[in-house]
């Protein structure tokens, strides 16, 4: 009897070493699984006589619920809020706009000068010094097309 009056410590016990290994490999998964072990140990707090399969059952649940609202609303909400989202991807900033090849597109392949790099382009063949507009990336390749 006295073990399950005290069970909702085990709880947030482990609620804490996850959200604690949180801190040490952040990526926000192990805080969602820590705030579904603090939420069953609430559960435990109000109703102590929980099975131990009840309790695994409820863990499961609510971590697979609280993880399922951190990947639907929290990450979601958090991406919105950036007032650049293409910050860490430079390739994607280039989509629609224009650039000069500096060196002709040949069997797919050639080179265009962007700001004050050179950057590779596949499209279709075209003589150096057109003008070309970025449609795509694929890793650091730029996909283009003759400008109209």
């Amino acid at each position: 009897m006295f073990a399950n009056l005290t069970a909702h410590y085990g709880w947030w016990l482990l609620a804490l070493v996850l959200i604690g290994a949180e801190l040490l490999a952040p990526g926000f998964f192990l805080l969602w699984i820590g705030v579904a072990a603090a939420a069953l140990g609430v559960v435990l707090l109000m109703v102590p006589d929980l099975s131990v399969l009840a309790q695994s059952v409820l863990f499961t649940a609510f971590a697979l619920v609280s993880c399922y609202v951190y990947w639907q609303f929290v990450r979601r909400a958090a991406g919105e809020r950036s007032d650049q989202p293409l910050l860490n991807r430079r390739a994607a900033q280039f989509v629609g706009r224009r650039y000069t090849l500096e060196t002709a597109i040949v069997n797919g392949q050639g080179k265009a000068r962007v700001g004050d790099s050179h950057w590779l382009v596949e499209g279709p063949d075209l003589p150096a010094g057109s003008v070309i507009e970025v449609i795509g990336v694929e890793g650091t390749t730029l996909k283009v097309r003759k400008a109209e």
